[in-house]
């Protein structure tokens, strides 16, 4: 299974730094331009919420990107916490491939 050691870079981490902070965005202003509350914007940038397919459809109309780029950096972000925590791994390791009859 391959596996980096470095976390790749949060969905809320991006919004923060690369979205909102350049363009002088506040939580609020991004969570009215996309029609949502702005906890759901809060809970991302604080990586306390994923990104669904609604979410990154939403996202990639405000900020002119595609939905791909977000639902890529979640899932990214998904892998690497499932191989990288213990009881995660421990679990997955415990599956085994079907073998296939020739």
């Amino acid at each position: 299974m391959i596996q980096t050691k470095r976390k790749p870079v949060s969905v809320g981490e991006m919004l923060r730094e690369e979205f909102l902070l350049p363009l002088g965005l506040t939580q609020t202003a991004l969570a009215e331009a996309m029609g949502v509350e702005r906890r759901l914007v809060n809970e991302l940038c604080r990586d306390r919420r994923a990104i669904t397919a609604d979410t990154a459809l939403m996202l990639a109309r405000v900020f002119g990107n595609t939905p791909d780029f977000w639902l890529n950096m979640q899932r990214r972000s998904d892998l690497w916490q499932a191989l990288n925590d213990p009881r995660r791994r421990q679990r997955i390791e415990r599956s085994r491939p079907l073998h296939q009859a020739a």
